[in-house]
C-alpha cells in the first residue's frame, strides 16, 4: 500500500496488517457455528465442546468435549478410565498405548473425535470379573512391572501383539513391543511374561 493510498483509505500499513491478522484468526474462535458453502449448511467445529460418543471396553459412552481434546485426555478426565498413562505426551515411550478395533494406538497422538465409530479397548477391558486375561495374569506372574506406570500401555501392546503371533520369535518380540519403554528396565520379565502366554514356561515372581 503507498503513500498515497494510505492517505486515501485513512488505514496506515500497521492498521491494515492488524486488521488482516484479525481477520484471519476470528473466525476460528467466534465465528457462527453454521456457515454456507456451496449453498448448503455446514457446521464448524471450533474449539467450543461437541457431543460425542465412544465405544470403551464394550460400553458405550458419551462426552462433551473439545474437539482437540486428544484420546488420552478424553480417557482419562471425562471418562475416568485411566488404565492408559500419560507419561512422555508425544508419542514415544507407549505407556498411552490402547486398542483401536484390531490396531495399536498411542491414545496421546490421536483426537477423541476421531475415535467414535471404533472399538476402544483398554487394559481394564481385558479381564473377566476378577479373572484376569492371560497376558495381565503373565506379567503379574513373571514380575513384568515396576513403578507401573509403563505396564497398562506394554499389556495392551503385548496383547495385541500375540493376538498376530501367537508363538513369536526373540526377533519377532523385540520388534513387535519395540515401541513401548520402560524406564525401570524390566524387559527380562516381560519377555518371560510372553513367553508363558505363549506356552513356553513362566518364572514366577519370587522365584
Amino acid at each position: 500500500m503507498s503513500d498515497t493510498e494510505e492517505k486515501t483509505s485513512g488505514v496506515s500499513r500497521r492498521s491494515f496488517l492488524k486488521i488482516s491478522g484479525m481477520a484471519a484468526s476470528v473466525p476460528l474462535v467466534v465465528g457462527p457455528t453454521v456457515i454456507q458453502v456451496a449453498g448448503q449448511d455446514v457446521a464448524i467445529h471450533g474449539p467450543g465442546k461437541v457431543p460425542m460418543t465412544f465405544m470403551v471396553n464394550g460400553k458405550q459412552v458419551k462426552a462433551e468435549l473439545e474437539p482437540r481434546v486428544t484420546l488420552l485426555d478424553a480417557l482419562r478426565e471425562d471418562l475416568q478410565v485411566t488404565g492408559p498413562k500419560r507419561v512422555c505426551d508425544r508419542g514415544t515411550c507407549g505407556a498411552c498405548t490402547v486398542m483401536i478395533d484390531d490396531r495399536i494406538v498411542y491414545s496421546c497422538t490421536m483426537l477423541a473425535i476421531e475415535a467414535q465409530g471404533h472399538r476402544i479397548t483398554t487394559t481394564e477391558g481385558l479381564a473377566q470379573g476378577e479373572q484376569l486375561h492371560p497376558v495381565q495374569q503373565a506379567f503379574w506372574d513373571n514380575d513384568a512391572q515396576q513403578c507401573g506406570f509403563c505396564t497398562p500401555g506394554f499389556v495392551m501392546a503385548t496383547k495385541a501383539f500375540m493376538d498376530k503371533h501367537p508363538n513369536p520369535t526373540a526377533e519377532q518380540i523385540k520388534h513387535g513391543l519395540g515401541g513401548n519403554i520402560c524406564r525401570c528396565g524390566t524387559y527380562d520379565g516381560i519377555k518371560h511374561a510372553v513367553a508363558q502366554v505363549a506356552g513356553r514356561g513362566a518364572r514366577k515372581a519370587g522365584a
